[in-house]
């Protein structure tokens, strides 16, 4: 069984900094990506960042210059940086597993990042 979960969300001001984690644990393919998603009230979810099993990156085009995505190796986690945040950037942040080997997708259970003066 696959176990996700977030951590580092948390009230802001605009213009500030959070980094947010996802850990990942249990029986995973080598090929996979780690995404993150938000869903901001009343929207739908968005994707927001992706990091391959083979350490390509891709990030959504409304965050590209503030956020950053990342990972360790050895904790089999990844990380998302958050720079100059602004309060659309107001979501529960998620992080997925996309497993290619068996096409199953595991959520953890989200991470509240609010954006506010």
């Amino acid at each position: 069984q696959v176990h996700v979960a977030e951590s580092g969300g948390g009230l802001v001001q605009p213009g500030g900094s959070l980094r947010l984690a996802c850990a990942a644990s249990g029986a995973i393919s080598k090929m996979y990506a780690m995404n993150w998603y938000r869903q901001a009230p009343g929207k739908q979810r968005e994707w927001v960042a992706t990091m391959s099993s083979a350490g390509g990156t891709n990030v959504a085009g409304s965050v590209k210059g503030r956020f950053t995505i990342s990972r360790d190796n050895n904790k089999n986690m990844i990380f998302l940086q958050m720079n100059n945040l602004k309060p659309d950037d107001t979501a529960v942040y998620y992080c997925n597993i996309h497993d290619f080997f068996s096409s199953a997708d595991y959520w953890g259970q989200g991470t509240q990042v609010t954006v506010s003066s």
